[in-house]
Formats: C-alpha cells, structure tokens, sequence
C-alpha cells in the first residue's frame, strides 16, 4: 500500500510538473521551433525577449496592474469582512453572497459587461479599466479568505479593543491586521497571481497599453517560438521564487 501511495504521488507531480518541464527546456531550443527533437542548448531566446522592448513594457504594465487590483481588492476585502463579521446586520447573508457572486461569473462575462458599462460612461479601454476589472475578480476572493480567517477569538480581541477606547481605524490597524497577516498575505499574493496571470479581461479592456498575457497572446499569432517559452519560464520562476519566500518567512513564521 506505501509503494502504491509513492507511485500515486509522484504520478500526480509528473501529471503536474512535466508540461512546465518541457517548456523550460525547449526555451533552450537551438532552433526556431520549441518542438522534439533538441538541437542544443542556447540563451538567444532569453536575450531576444530580454531586448524587446514592447515585452518589457508590457511586463511592466502587468506589474503594475496586478500590484494595484491586488492591493485594492484586499482593503476593500478587509474592510468588507470586518464589517460583516463584526456585526449580524439585517440581510448580511444577502450581503455576503453579492459580494461572492463574481466567483460563479465567467470572466468572458465578467468582461463584457464592464465593457458596455465603461462605453456608456465614457471611459476608454486602458490599464485603469484592465485594473477596475481586476478588482471586480478579486474582491471576493480576498473577502472570502479573510472572512473565514477571522474566527470567536479575533472577533473577541476586537470587540475588547473597543471596549478600551481605541477607534475604529487603530482596531482595524493595530489589532486585526496583525492577526490576520498570514490570510492578507495569502489573500494578496491570490489576487497578484490571478491578475498577473488574467488574459480575457485584460484582452477586451485594453487598447495600446497592453498586458503580458495580452503580448504573449500577440507572439503566439505570428506562431510557435521557443521566446514564448522563455517568457513563460521566466514568469514561472518568478512565481516560484515568490512561493519559497513565503513559505520560508511569512506563512512558517505563522505556524510556529
């Protein structure tokens, strides 16, 4: 039973990790094409993509996008599962469930609508409607991390905060912030990664200022290329960097 539990997991991780295995090395394709066989390996891709001047851009704005969107949709998150947890309103179920609701909506939707709402109100396709959008996308996922973090303890520690004098600002600050540090951190690098990752949102919204996503997307028209491999290697080594230090600090720090 322990070998088939082994086999099983390391099925799983292959079933995983082998397609990410196969695009970092075929971006050290030798060649035009990131396909079998390997001709050698080489780092002109990673110069070439390094070099490009409308990819750099379009990392920078993605950057940006996500590191805002994020920020935004977890004070809004923070604010909108403190409230709710801190007082049973009338309707706070109904509540609740508006503010999940995006979760069920396909982003294509999603997208659409926020599209004709931005026509109707004059606001042209740009990185600020690509960032209202992923705001809209990760608002409830940051309220539903915190809301569930936030459990008869915390609420007890608030409500004594309170009861000694302090405002309402310094409890959200000084108080339940730092409780939930391992949930807004969890909750931020969420909506980072969904946002930095989001394509048909950020497709439909905007126009010359595009995202990575979006300039990737423009690179695999012109067809398969081991920079397009690159650039998808550089972002996964990013992400993993970002995991490790977390788990290395923050969330190991949480535990102890």
């Amino acid at each position: 039973m322990r070998y088939l539990s082994w086999a099983y997991l390391l099925a799983l991780f292959a079933f995983i990790l082998l397609p990410v295995v196969t695009l970092v090395i075929f971006s050290f394709q030798d060649g035009r094409l990131p396909v079998p066989p390997f001709k050698g390996a080489t780092l002109d891709w990673y110069r070439e993509i390094l070099t490009d001047r409308a990819l750099m851009e379009a990392l920078g704005n993605s950057l940006v996008v996500a590191l805002l969107s994020a920020l935004v949709a977890l004070t809004l998150g923070f604010l909108a599962a403190s409230g709710l947890a801190r007082v049973a309103l009338p309707g706070s179920v109904v509540m609740r469930g508006l503010l999940i609701a995006p979760m069920t909506v396909s982003y294509l939707i999603i997208a659409l609508g926020l599209l004709q709402m931005f026509n109707k109100v004059g606001v042209r396709p740009s990185l600020l409607a690509t960032g209202i959008g992923h705001v809209v996308i990760n608002l409830p996922l940051c309220f539903a991390i915190l809301y569930a973090a936030i459990g008869e303890h915390q609420k007890s520690a608030l409500k004594a905060a309170r009861d000694l004098g302090a405002k309402e600002w310094q409890v959200l600050w000084f108080v339940a912030a730092p409780m939930l540090t391992p949930a807004l951190a969890a909750a931020f690098f969420l909506a980072f990664t969904f946002s930095w990752d989001e394509f048909i949102i950020a497709f439909l919204l905007t126009r010359f200022d595009v995202t990575l996503p979006v300039e990737i997307w423009s690179m695999l028209r012109s067809g398969l290329s081991p920079a397009t491999n690159a650039v998808g290697s550089l972002v996964f080594l990013v992400s993993v960097i970002v995991v490790v230090a977390l788990e290395l600090t923050l969330f190991r720090k949480g535990s102890k």
